[in-house]
């Protein structure tokens, strides 16, 4: 269905801490309306869910990063390309060393799909508002240069919508189109947050109504080592 989207960066969120009620500081700075997808990144996510640590001068943040990963896949120099154990493929276990204070990192959360719930509950059962929420991060891409948002968890919307069994414009039957919804959603909304912006929060409004509903995960959108011709 051909529809139009609006995605507006949330402004005035400010400097998140450990500890701080994201949900409640999104509804100050945001409209939101019911229906709207409110994307919000992983950093501020981690921020108030305390994943920062301590980074040694001396070791750098290389140990972090074999903690924080269930494999490592390929290393180059200080690049290390590994599979966190949330099974994302991903450069140094998603370890952030950017707009965090000065030796520190952040480390993924530990479960973005419950944070993302924790958000959206606190969001309609404290405020009023029925919206989905997904949380971003930025990855490299294999074969592609640059980077891009993905969504790391989410909550409220189905992350893959399958199209298979259904018609193109010519009448042919899609015999293998899946739509990672949450990923196409999360790098919209990076267009108008930005890598330097301090704009942490957008809500992308318009989205398809069919593509909401409870159940489904991002660990949904990770491909199955079975399947992967490339592990």
């Amino acid at each position: 269905m051909s529809q139009s989207l609006t995605i507006m960066p949330v402004i005035g969120i400010g400097e998140i801490r450990p500890g701080d009620d994201l949900a409640a500081v999104i509804s100050e700075a945001a409209e939101l309306l019911d229906g709207d997808v409110l994307v919000v990144t992983q950093k501020v996510v981690s921020k108030a869910e305390g994943r920062l640590v301590q980074v040694d001068p001396k070791i750098g943040h290389k140990p972090l990063v074999i903690k924080e990963s269930a494999r490592v896949l390929r290393r180059r120099g200080d690049l290390i390309i590994s599979e966190t154990k949330h099974g994302f493929v991903c450069a140094n276990a998603g370890i952030d060393l950017s707009n965090v204070e000065a030796g520190k990192a952040a480390l993924l959360p530990l479960d973005s799909d419950r944070s993302a719930r924790g958000i959206r509950d606190a969001l309609t059962h404290r405020f009023g508002v029925d919206v989905a929420v997904v949380i971003s991060d930025t990855f490299g891409r294999p074969w592609r240069r640059g980077v891009t948002d993905v969504a790391i968890g989410s909550a409220g919307l189905r992350p893959i919508v399958d199209l298979r069994g259904t018609n193109d414009a010519l009448g042919r039957e899609l015999q293998v189109t899946e739509v990672a919804v949450v990923d196409e959603i999360a790098s919209a909304a990076e267009l108008v947050m930005g890598k330097a912006d301090g704009v942490p929060v957008a809500i992308v409004r318009g989205v398809e109504p069919s593509w909401f509903g409870d159940g489904g995960v991002v660990a949904d959108v990770v491909r199955d080592p079975g399947e992967d011709l490339f592990r």
